[in-house]
């Protein structure tokens, strides 16, 4: 008896950016499409992001291509380049590792890449090895500019908040315990959040010194 064969079903995912809002789409879902028709899969959907930034962490169609991926709703994703999936090479390469895992093939049509293959698979380690160079390399960066401005004499981190201004946030709020954080940071002209941290610093401070008081 002929064993049949199963259908590979395929996601196409298309991505237009801000600033080739005017692209026509179907420049890069056409030959994708075509793609499919030789291969013989089956497109399971077609996941389409119009005028989004590709540095943006949240796109609708992409995230729908990723939960379809996770229940196995799809066999293989096709991509038109892998700058249209991908808005780093660090996240690509988590993406590509994850749809990996989960037994997902990947194929990027003009990059020439298709992860189904041992070729496609060598290329995926390179991609990983250039990801973790370009982590390695920003971290050295970092660090050597650190070291260079202690050299220098210059002062790292948060610049420290004189006590003059504590003192005036804490005099505000003993004057009148009614009045809200935001007019105390209207007041002093300091943002909502330090005027917070000060007031919980000074609460706490202050039954500390009551506790010590009551167990004389």
């Amino acid at each position: 008896m002929k064993k049949e064969k199963l259908t590979v079903r395929a996601a196409l995912y298309a991505r237009c950016s801000t600033y080739d809002k005017g692209q026509d789409l179907e420049l890069q879902l056409t030959p994708l499409r075509e793609y499919c028709e030789r291969r013989v899969f089956a497109i399971a959907g077609e996941y389409v992001d119009n005028g989004i930034s590709g540095t943006k962490d949240r796109r609708p169609q992409l995230d729908r291509l990723h939960n379809a991926a996770r229940k196995r709703q799809v066999d293989i994703i096709l991509v038109w380049k892998l700058d249209r999936f991908g808005r780093s090479l660090k996240q690509l390469v988590t993406v590509l590792d994850e749809l990996s895992g989960l037994g997902v093939g990947f194929i990027s049509y003009q990059d020439n890449l298709d992860l189904t293959t041992p070729q496609g698979r060598l290329m995926f380690h390179i991609i990983g090895a250039m990801a973790e160079f370009e982590r390695e390399l920003i971290r050295e960066r970092v660090k050597a500019g650190l070291e260079n401005a202690r050299r220098k004499g210059k002062r790292l981190g948060r610049k420290p908040v004189p006590p003059i201004d504590r003192d005036k946030i804490t005099a505000l709020f003993e004057k009148d315990s009614s009045l809200s954080i935001r007019k105390i940071a209207g007041k002093v002209r300091m943002s909502s959040g330090f005027v917070g941290r000060v007031l919980k610093e000074h609460r706490l401070k202050e039954h500390r010194m009551n506790k010590s008081i009551c167990s004389l």
